[in-house]
């Protein structure tokens, strides 16, 4: 690692701890040449599947288009932030378990849809009927009619 104020690569780490949930390493380091110390942090690099839309065309995944369709579903409910965080690592968490380089949109919007109805029932509601695109009111009730069956026999 070269030092920052410096640019000499002879450092030697002083400390190292476990951060954000044991994802990353904090390193303290200190450079043998002119004595300063700096921070590092190290995280595994895991490359996400492409994204295969319902046109067939593809795109790199992207956790802040992501992160705004929660949002949206989650208008003025009460979730805090902790759990949409939580929400978005579990989705990219079974992405990258996937193992695939490409993955449907259609997964990652059902997965979406299964965790937010874990989370609220109303935010689930929201996201299903933009991504599903209900015609009419009939094709929402049905929707509803099936959460409040999965709500009531999970299995």
């Amino acid at each position: 690692m070269h030092c920052p104020f410096c640019s000499v690569d002879d450092t030697k780490v002083i400390d190292s701890r476990l951060v954000a949930d044991g994802n990353q390493i904090r390193r303290r380091r200190e450079c043998m040449a002119c004595h300063e110390r700096f921070t590092t942090y190290e995280l595994a690099e895991l490359l996400m599947p492409r994204v295969i839309k319902q046109d067939g065309s593809r795109e790199s995944f992207d956790e802040n288009k992501l992160r705004a369709g929660l949002h949206r579903a989650l208008e003025k409910r009460s979730v805090n932030v902790e759990s949409i965080e939580l929400l978005i690592n579990h989705i990219k968490h079974f992405l990258q378990c996937t193992g695939e380089r490409e993955v449907a949109a259609l997964v990652i919007g059902e997965k979406v849809m299964e965790q937010l109805a874990k989370l609220d029932e109303v935010a689930y509601v929201r996201f299903a009927s933009v991504y599903r695109r209900f015609k009419d009111i009939s094709e929402f009730r049905e929707e509803l009619d099936r959460l409040e069956k999965h709500l009531i026999d999970p299995t």
